[in-house]
């Protein structure tokens, strides 16, 4: 299947999901790197309070956070498969011991990243084919997908220009980060029922308000856009 989207009968699970829907709301945020994703699920949980709950990925987890430093480190060389590979893993112990009991409570789970970002960066921009790295994450997940997903479109070379400390991925540069924001692109079309797409360069203040907007909607069971 190579680096192509998701095939019509993925896209449809894909949309779908695979599990059946818990008490809670699973909120996630998306984009390439410096788009203003960890600000933005700072500013919504602070807005909710106690109701929410923030994760980061990978991380939130002993096992996850042994994973974030090892694939943020910029030394280490790391093939797309075992990056692919090491991502799942965090999610899976995320996904297990802190977002499913969470959203069992109730609460609005809030996650700066989540398998969308693996379809993006390893699926498409690393070409190891959308729909094999989906599959992998829904095994890994028992299926989980978010409720509603905030996609913080902003061209490439304006998040470069942002200040924050380079990692592993963002030091390949510009050509990965235009590959990721086609994928993105390309992602929020097929699944514009739990995508919502907001321009992301603007003030922090007006993305949080169109956010929780988005949020607001999604609790009521109203659509996304």
């Amino acid at each position: 299947m190579g680096g192509g989207m998701l095939g019509h009968a993925t896209a449809t699970a894909f949309a779908a999901g695979t599990v059946a829907r818990v008490a809670g709301l699973f909120v996630t945020f998306e984009g390439i790197d410096r788009s203003g994703k960890t600000t933005q699920a700072r500013m919504l949980c602070e807005a909710l309070g106690n109701q929410a709950l923030a994760v980061r990925e990978p991380g939130g987890t002993a096992v996850g956070e042994r994973v974030r430093d090892l694939l943020k480190e910029p030394h280490v060389e790391i093939a797309p498969h075992a990056e692919a590979l090491l991502f799942a893993a965090a999610r899976s112990e995320l996904c297990r011991q802190v977002i499913r009991p969470a959203l069992e409570q109730g609460r609005v789970v809030i996650s700066d990243r989540f398998l969308d970002s693996s379809l993006a960066y390893q699926g498409e921009a690393r070409g190891l084919g959308v729909e094999e790295v989906f599959e992998m994450n829904r095994w890994a997940t028992d299926g989980l997908l978010p409720d509603l997903t905030i996609y913080l479109a902003i061209d490439p070379h304006a998040a470069a220009a942002r200040a924050g400390g380079g990692d592993r991925i963002e030091g390949e540069g510009l050509a990965l980060q235009e590959r990721v924001a086609q994928a993105y692109e390309r992602l929020a079309a097929a699944d514009a029922g739990r995508w919502r797409r907001i321009d992301a360069d603007r003030p922090a203040e007006e993305i949080h308000a169109e956010v929780l907007a988005a949020v607001d909607a999604a609790r009521a069971g109203a659509p996304a856009a």
